[in-house]
């Protein structure tokens, strides 16, 4: 007979995980997925000690990788995508003429906002942190500009649409689950993030031009990077159509993959066009990714590529995302096994219980969505399950949907890949090419909007009160 687990049992494999990747990979650096592999092994434990044959848990962990499906083949697309950009030169003519307009000093302010404004319009993070913050990295790396400070004003920037945009399913997800009106949600929104991503820039600003000193080292080294990547590649106007492709399907709504697909059989097209790459080339980029080697320009030699160029470009393929979903895998197993045994319930339930204020709540709700994004490494379950957890504790003390969606994704999804271990942590860390520990200080906006949500719940500045009860009534009963 199954029995309901202890507070003890409960957090059992949560502290587990916790203590295995703070130290483990947080200290001595091991490798993540044996960390995770273990964490799953004595939440088993306890699954048996609960009644649970390794049969059901397997069933658990089965309907977690399901689920998570559609984002492992999102991520293994955009692999492609990044190869078959390089291959046509796009990327490296994003990042020549980034190289030319930026100014280093405003380098972190401009990763912010250019992300910010094409994840906004898209509503995909991980398609803006993909493209033009694969173009931007490349930029910070040729001009000696702080690598973790660019990639956290980066993945900011893409969370911040991810948090606005009607596009987003994150942002769909949160009004959903709370009961609110989406476009009440993002003006809601504005009220954290805005702040949040203000004080960030002021930062970026003040970094930005107090870190970077030019000096002629610099520009040389700057004229030597650019001279060689004309040599390499043929620019022309068409080779933003790739990027033009994503960015128009994604705001008519077509689907992501397909959508990815056909930017990348255009890149490969202008490849061979205008690169003189051959198609043998272009199926390697797909697969194994872009390597300076398949370029044949006349009076260009590969073999003495400088290895700054080299790390730039040598990215892509199918393949540099299968330690990403390997770790996805991991942690998705993870996630199944303590979800099957009833470990998260009973968690949350007990963090619900010593909600009594408004402020509380409020804290509660983050905390409970810090904890779900930490354990199981999906922005889906940090909302969702929060969201069925605390919908009807906001509706019973008259607060209004949209306080209850605005925590959630302040909390939520934008916490997910600040978490090394997470699919978007490590989505992000090896597209951008730095570890998550390194730029998680930077991601300012990603943190201190739940933290500006936190101080919102207890002064009452901007909670709102529901007017109707009864219809708020009808309202949360819809939702369950």
């Amino acid at each position: 007979m199954k029995k309901r687990p202890s507070l003890l049992q409960a957090t059992t494999p949560i502290f587990t995980i916790l203590l295995l990747l703070g130290i483990g990979y947080g200290m001595f650096h091991l490798r993540i997925e044996a960390l995770l592999i273990t964490a799953v092994i004595v939440a088993s434990i306890v699954g048996k000690i609960l009644g649970f044959s390794w049969e059901e848990m397997q069933e658990g962990i089965v309907e977690k990788i399901t689920k998570s499906m559609p984002a492992i083949l999102i991520l293994i697309t955009v692999g492609i995508l990044i190869g078959t950009w390089m291959f046509s030169g796009t990327i490296p003519m994003m990042i020549f003429y980034g190289i030319k307009m930026i100014d280093p000093n405003y380098l972190f302010v401009t990763a912010f906002l250019v992300t910010a404004i094409i994840s906004t319009f898209t509503g995909t993070s991980w398609g803006s942190a993909g493209t033009v913050g694969v173009a931007i990295m490349g930029i910070a790396m040729l001009q000696g500009v702080s690598l973790p400070i660019t990639a956290g004003a980066v993945v900011a920037g893409a969370y911040f649409g991810d948090k606005l945009s009607p596009l987003s399913d994150t942002t769909n997800l949160s009004s959903a689950i709370a009961g609110s009106n989406i476009y009440e949600h993002i003006k809601h929104m504005l009220y954290t993030t805005i702040p949040a991503s203000l004080i960030g820039l002021i930062i970026y600003f003040i970094i930005g031009k107090s870190t970077y000193t030019s000096n002629a080292f610099d520009k040389e080294n700057i004229e030597f990077m650019t001279s060689t990547l004309t040599t390499m590649f043929h620019w022309n106007v068409l080779l933003i159509v790739p990027i033009l492709i994503v960015l128009v399907g994604s705001i008519r709504k077509y689907p992501t993959i397909p959508l990815m697909l056909i930017s990348s059989i255009t890149a490969i097209i202008l490849g061979v066009v205008f690169q003189s790459m051959s198609l043998e080339n272009a199926f390697l980029a797909i697969v194994k990714g872009f390597n300076v080697n398949m370029i044949t320009v006349s009076g260009f030699d590969a073999a003495s590529t400088h290895e700054a160029i080299q790390k730039l470009l040598n990215r892509g393929g199918m393949n540099s995302m299968m330690e990403t979903t390997l770790i996805a895998f991991c942690s998705f197993a993870f996630a199944g096994v303590i979800s099957k045994i009833g470990c998260l319930d009973i968690v949350l339930e007990k963090v619900n219980e010593k909600a009594k204020s408004t402020g509380s709540l409020v804290l509660t709700t983050v905390l409970s969505c810090v904890i779900m994004a930490i354990t199981t490494g999906s922005s889906y379950l940090a909302i969702l399950i929060p969201g069925e957890l605390f919908k009807n504790v906001y509706a019973q003390r008259g607060l209004h949907p949209k306080n209850l969606s605005r925590t959630l994704e302040d909390s939520g999804s934008i916490v997910v890949p600040l978490v090394p271990w997470s699919m978007a942590g490590v989505y992000m860390s090896s597209t951008l090419g730095v570890s998550v520990i390194e730029y998680l200080p930077w991601a300012i906006m990603c943190y201190l909007g739940m933290i500006i949500a936190i101080i919102y719940g207890y002064t009452g500045f901007t909670i709102e009160k529901n007017n109707s009860s009864s219809n708020n009534k009808t309202r949360y009963e819809n939702f369950n």
